[in-house]
């Protein structure tokens, strides 16, 4: 569970200035306060790990560019329809970026690193799927909704969706490596342990 909850920590971190826009957006229905704040997290963000002399992943540089390219561009047209629309470019950069292999291995804990890293890649390529599908579905529902359904709609799109392969890609690799540490010789899962930090 503590893996789990790590994980889960992780990519929100990762995640953080995005919903946080979003989530301003929904409650004020102000585009600039929205976009100027969600940019100041990213930044502060990036920032905080600079100053902590922390290595920033791709998935975090990531994250900030969106969020100040597409904040930046909100604010340039004041369209609402840029605002609806500009997720289906996130989630199209975000599926690209997660068709490289071995981009989960941020999320995962040593004993999965070790045991499962094919799942992971599998997985990863699943969330990829899941980042095109949900562009193409907010480009149709952006084109063809009202702003309230299309913030409702994608909103819980969003999280059940995302959740639900986050829940699911965990038991997978939870229950794949279990089968696979248990069917190790004792000596090679003795090894395993051992080497694995505490």
């Amino acid at each position: 569970m503590k893996n789990l909850l790590e994980a889960g920590k992780l990519l929100l971190l990762d995640m953080a200035s995005t919903l946080f826009f979003l989530v301003l957006y929904l409650l004020t229905g102000s585009v600039p306060l929205a976009v100027a704040l969600g940019v100041a997290l990213g930044v502060a963000q990036i920032g905080w790990q600079l100053v902590r002399r922390k290595p920033i992943d791709t998935m975090e540089w990531m994250s900030l560019f969106l969020v100040v390219g597409s904040g930046t561009a909100t604010l340039v047209t004041s369209d609402p329809r840029f605002v609806m629309i500009k997720p289906t470019l996130i989630y199209i950069v975000v599926g690209v970026v997660m068709l490289k292999p071995g981009w989960m291995n941020r999320y995962l804990p040593p004993i999965a690193k070790a045991v499962v890293p094919d799942v992971a890649v599998i997985l990863g390529f699943a969330w990829a799927g899941l980042m095109f599908a949900s562009a193409a579905l907010n480009m149709t529902v952006a084109l063809n909704f009202s702003v309230a359904a299309w913030s409702a709609l994608m909103s819980v799109f969003g999280i059940v969706s995302k959740l639900g392969l986050f829940l699911i890609g965990y038991a997978v690799m939870r229950t794949i490596g279990g089968r696979r540490v248990r069917a190790m010789p004792t000596i090679e899962r003795d090894g395993l342990t051992a080497s694995l930090p505490r």
